[in-house]
């Protein structure tokens, strides 16, 4: 691969001079501790420099152990990395956002953030409790907190300098509109499930034409199979370019002007997700042809515990 075709340190500004985010991330949903710990540190010495993480992972303290070893190790300067977490359902109340934030802080070991993310666009009930229920195992949702209060409260983080810019996770582009409408500092960023099975093209328009970065995530379908990874036209493209169908994947989602996150847990997978490099057109267009459509992660749907019923 040229250095010419490298897609692999490109970088999407952010709005208001807010900084500029790493195209490839890597994503810290890794539900064991020390692996959590030796993936981000892997990551980071594959080069990823965009790291994802959320208070709903219950990992951030790992994370930031394997970030600030990598500082301290010289391997990194923190000016260097784009560093995201979330904001989780039951702290929606204006009230718990920025305790909730300071939290986060804490557990990774940081003075600032350069993203904050509100999770999912669903209040729960205030609490230490991630995941309330009542007697016959429904949410508890917290109906008196709506998207544009939670907002709001984000708002006043990025005033106090510790925060250089906001955004929300899991919207559709109508609940992205309402919150653009209403805000005074609007979202510099939007991180939705996307990938040829789920183009998410409306989204994508909606954020290229007002300054919004859109990070994919899911761009492998996570793994599920059948899935993207197992798509004849991906698998056609990636024999004729040479490169795995993963990282045509990944190249087909940067060169469409999205950010990425995946989740490499070894050296080995980490160097193919990072080795991402350009695509030729006439591979772009293939890909933008296909018409499969399939969600791989239920969050907007129904069964998922935490996640809102749709229908309720």
């Amino acid at each position: 691969m040229k250095e010419s075709d490298s897609l692999s340190y490109g970088k999407l500004p952010l709005r208001e001079g807010a900084g500029q985010m790493p195209a490839l991330g890597f994503g810290t949903l890794l539900r064991d501790l020390t692996e959590t710990r030796t993936a981000t540190a892997t990551a980071i010495g594959a080069g990823f420099r965009h790291f994802d993480c959320s208070e709903r992972y219950r990992n951030e303290e790992q994370v930031g152990q394997a970030i600030g070893e990598a500082i301290e190790a010289g391997d990194v300067h923190r000016n260097d990395l784009f560093i995201t977490t979330k904001l989780w359902n039951n702290n929606h109340r204006p009230e718990r956002v920025q305790p909730a934030f300071e939290a986060s802080l804490e557990r990774l070991n940081l003075d600032y953030l350069d993203l904050y993310l509100i999770h999912t666009p669903y209040a729960f009930q205030p609490g230490e409790n991630q995941d309330p229920r009542d007697a016959n195992d429904n949410v508890i949702y917290d109906k008196g907190t709506t998207l544009i209060d939670t907002w709001l409260a984000l708002e006043k983080l990025v005033d106090l300098g510790r925060c250089r810019a906001i955004g929300l996770s899991d919207v559709n582009v109508d609940q992205l509109r309402e919150i653009f409408v209403q805000a005074r500092i609007k979202p510099a960023a939007v991180q939705v499930e996307a990938h040829p099975h789920l183009p998410q093209t409306e989204l994508v328009e909606f954020c290229q034409s007002s300054g919004v970065v859109m990070v994919a995530f899911a761009p492998l379908g996570h793994g599920i199979k059948p899935g993207v990874l197992e798509e004849p036209a991906i698998l056609a493209i990636a024999q004729r370019v040479n490169r795995t169908p993963a990282q045509v994947l990944l190249a087909w989602a940067v060169q469409r002007g999205t950010a990425i996150l995946t989740t490499p847990r070894t050296a080995e997978r980490a160097r193919e997700n990072f080795g991402v490099s350009i695509l030729p057109m006439d591979a772009m267009e293939e890909i933008d042809a296909i018409q499969t459509r399939q969600r791989f992660n239920l969050v907007t749907g129904t069964g998922i515990p935490g996640f809102i019923d749709k229908g309720k």
